[in-house]
């Protein structure tokens, strides 16, 4: 009993914890991702009080749940207007930094550690794409004007299914003995594209159902239990849950866009509606409990096995930050302001994708899936700390300045820049 106790008081202490460290990161921009994910090491690595084990099955699960809900909030606040001007941008800057960091990494993993070349450029695959349960939450706190906040969402959802389906590619190629290109492209292609129309066309049925919905009695859950089916239902076909949630969100969020559609008026029986402002923040504070408790799993999950795989880990997440502004110089589009685009150059985290597809070499048996795995673990935690450090230190101090050097021509061609939005209390 007493540690059970003891149990329910540290969930209650972390929740306290996290609202502090939220109020912190408005005052001095110290990111509380970072905070909460030390936390995680401290009580993990550190002191052994936790491990991963302890969450048993329910630890992937609960770490799966909370990107879902992520994914849908951060989607619920997209404007579509503005989604269609960053589109092409997005695309360009997500496809540059993923391949770039991708064989960056994979070279220099390779002649860091002797590791094979096709295990290190699966380590790179691992690693290409950007969290977005790091990305979303730090945004809503810097001074970003919209579109850049929507280019960082979509490059992160959209790298995610990157790195999915390439490392998968990469691991099949070795079974194999060769790699399919076209197969893989095929199946990224498909995976965005089937996993979006299921996302949009969930919305539309949902929000014809929601005025029904709310006649039930403790119905305020139902819509995020109604992510959850279209996400399984989506994975089980073979195809990106995550999408799919990203665009229920943005669909739903933005429905009376659709609904003002001709064409649209055909399909849709009734005036569709979107969630309510309780809904809303009834969504926003799930998703700041699953936050808080997903960073401190996050922290429990890294392992710091050999001090040596530590300072392979550093060298190449200093290479994956080095990279990044050759992308977002790249990528993004000429209009953006400098400003925007210096922040962008340093957004590279790694999150939960890196974590799960860690453990595919050592599944699969690969000689130096364990290496793999050790480092991919660092390089999520060492990223982590990278971001938050440099967002602050970007909006706070001379190195803003340095940044700004490759984007000094930014904002002022290809269209008129949109003004910075200040950044939420």
């Amino acid at each position: 009993m007493d540690h059970v106790a003891a149990n329910i008081l540290v969930v209650g202490f972390l929740v306290f914890v996290a609202h502090a460290f939220t109020g912190l990161f408005s005052r001095t921009r110290i990111p509380d991702v970072l905070l909460l994910t030390i936390i995680g090491i401290v009580l993990g690595p550190v002191l052994h009080k936790v491990t991963p084990e302890n969450f048993g099955a329910v630890g992937p699960v609960f770490a799966t749940v909370t990107l879902i809900i992520i994914l849908f909030e951060a989607g619920l606040s997209l404007d579509l207007d503005i989604v269609r001007g960053a589109i092409r941008s997005t695309l360009t800057l997500t496809l540059a930094n993923f391949f770039l960091t991708m064989f960056t990494v994979g070279v220099g993993a390779h002649l860091l550690t002797s590791l094979p070349i096709h295990l290190t450029l699966l380590l790179g695959a691992i690693v290409a794409s950007t969290s977005p349960a790091v990305i979303v939450p730090l945004t809503k706190h810097l001074n970003l004007a919209e579109m850049s906040r929507t280019t960082l969402f979509i490059e992160s959802a959209i790298s995610d299914v990157l790195s999915i389906v390439v490392a998968i590619g990469f691991v099949a190629s070795f079974q194999l003995g060769r790699l399919r290109l076209g197969q893989m492209l095929g199946q990224i292609i498909a995976t965005l594209v089937l996993a979006g129309l299921a996302g949009a066309g969930a919305a539309f049925l949902w929000s014809i159902l929601l005025r029904r919905i709310r006649g039930l009695e403790n119905s305020i859950f139902t819509t995020p239990a109604f992510v959850f089916v279209l996400f399984g239902i989506v994975e089980l076909l073979g195809f990106s849950g995550y999408v799919a949630a990203a665009v229920f969100g943005a669909v739903l969020g933005n429905i009376e866009v659709f609904h003002g559609m001709a064409f649209m008026r055909r399909y849709l029986p009734q005036e569709p509606i979107t969630l309510n402002e309780t809904e809303r923040v009834f969504i926003a504070e799930v998703v700041f409990l699953l936050k808080t408790f997903f960073f401190v799993y996050l922290g429990v999950s890294i392992k710091f096995t050999e001090i040596h795989i530590v300072y392979y880990a550093c060298a190449l997440t200093v290479l994956i930050f080095l990279i990044r502004p050759l992308a977002a110089w790249i990528g993004l589009s000429r209009s953006t302001p400098m400003h925007d685009a210096s922040l962008i150059a340093i957004m590279s985290p790694k999150g939960l994708a890196a974590v799960v597809l860690a453990a595919i070499p050592i599944e699969q048996k690969l000689p130096g899936g364990v290496a793999v795995r050790d480092l991919t673990y660092v390089i999520v935690f060492v990223s982590i700390v990278f971001t938050c450090v440099l967002s602050f230190l970007v909006e706070r101090s001379a190195l803003k300045k340095i940044y700004a050097v490759p984007f000094r021509r930014f904002g002022h061609s290809g269209g008129t820049a949109l003004p910075l939005v200040p950044p939420l209390p």
